[in-house]
């Protein structure tokens, strides 16, 4: 892996409709407040992102690999199944939100929602067929493609709403900065799981997790930048209509069908590594199209209309399982990689775990991840102390 091929996967995966939908939901905080927000959520949780992928380019091992330095091997094993279940999940949710989209834009008056959802689960697959080490040509042509479409997409919007100055019919109440913060680090933040997966091949460890971490960052602020600034400026909270709106036919598919299917197939391709972090006699490659399979079914035959509370238990979930890893690696140095279970640190996430669920209820100026993970992490560092007492 390459410092420009890692860009390039990173580049695919901030550039997504998900990151354009979720930047509207800044937009009754104001362009100022609702950036500022944003811009803090990113360098956070871009921040965590890069470290956390250092240590799969450092060890050469995948994100769940890296799990057992932590938890043992069974307790590896037992976040890579639940990282494979929400790596599924996440596939059909991007192929659901694509498909809506793209059948918005298509028009026609008909429901074109499940065709558009079969074409971009076909894509996914042949992405996956490709393989990470043949994915250089594709996805150049790809992150090309979709970086004059979003331009595209930026000039149009600014042309047909700008003029309209900005309006009040969104709601004005409902989210506080903190809340906006929290929301702005999620996206990153669910990259945890992932990230390593894509630097543990890295030539340059440092150099690759790094172009990664900050490709990442901005991209990802520019669509949310986007969904926010459309928001605003038309007053609609749907992107599809947004795009509609400004006049984006065939162009606006191409965005949204291109920057679901590089960004989903990152999902898929980890839900496989995951499914042989479980069982090494799984094949990447079918796993991730089994993925890929499942995923497309469930955007075709159920709503996933609201993500939300599914964000937050993924952040309850790999956040503090991340502190942990990263107090081992970069403080304690704590190797479990030779044990069955870490049976102290199981306990130490179930801890920040609960503490994450119970900081939800709370609102921090920084979110409820950071506080969590930053508890989650110190609970670490202390326990290691202890044990050295006690030996």
């Amino acid at each position: 892996m390459s410092v420009f091929s890692s860009s390039l996967i990173w580049f695919g995966a901030g550039l997504s409709v998900a990151e354009i939908i979720t930047g509207t939901y800044f937009a009754p905080l104001g362009f100022a407040k609702g950036f500022a927000a944003i811009f803090l959520g990113h360098i956070l949780g871009c921040a965590l992102l890069f470290f956390t992928g250092l240590v799969g380019a450092k060890t050469n091992k995948s994100a769940m690999q890296c799990a057992s330095f932590s938890f043992g091997k069974l307790g590896a094993k037992f976040f890579a199944l639940l990282n494979a279940a929400q790596l599924l999940g996440w596939t059909g949710i991007m192929i659901y939100d694509g498909s809506l989209c793209a059948n918005t834009i298509a028009g026609g008056g008909k429901d074109y929602s499940k065709i558009a959802a079969l074409a971009i689960g076909l894509l996914i697959v042949l992405w996956i067929l490709a393989g990470v080490r043949n994915l250089d040509k594709l996805n150049f042509f790809a992150a090309a493609l979709l970086f004059v479409l979003t331009i595209f997409l930026c000039v149009k919007i600014a042309l047909a709403f700008w003029s309209h100055g900005q309006v009040s019919s969104l709601p004005q109440e409902g989210l506080s900065f903190g809340a906006a913060v929290e929301l702005s680090a999620a996206m990153p933040l669910s990259w945890l799981p992932v990230i390593s997966d894509y630097t543990k091949d890295a030539k340059k460890p440092f150099a690759v997790t790094l172009s990664a971490a900050l490709t990442y960052f901005f991209v990802s602020l520019w669509m949310y930048g986007i969904g926010m600034g459309a928001a605003i400026l038309s007053g609609e909270s749907s992107v599809d209509l947004v795009m509609l709106k400004a006049g984006l036919g065939a162009a606006g598919l191409g965005i949204v069908v291109l920057s679901t299917v590089t960004t989903t197939y990152l999902d898929a391709h980890s839900a496989g590594l995951s499914s042989q972090c479980v069982h090494s006699k799984i094949n990447v490659k079918v796993a991730a199209t089994f993925a890929a399979v499942l995923g497309t079914l469930g955007a075709i035959f159920f709503n996933m209309d609201n993500i939300t509370d599914f964000l937050y238990l993924i952040g309850s979930v790999f956040a503090p399982m991340t502190a942990i890893l990263l107090a081992d690696f970069f403080a304690v140095k704590n190797d479990s990689s030779d044990k069955k279970i870490d049976w102290p640190r199981i306990v130490i996430w179930l801890l920040g775990f609960a503490i994450y669920r119970a900081f939800m209820r709370l609102d921090f100026a920084v979110g409820s991840s950071i506080p969590a993970m930053l508890l989650t992490f110190i609970f670490t560092l202390v326990l290691s102390k202890g044990i050295k007492w006690t030996r």
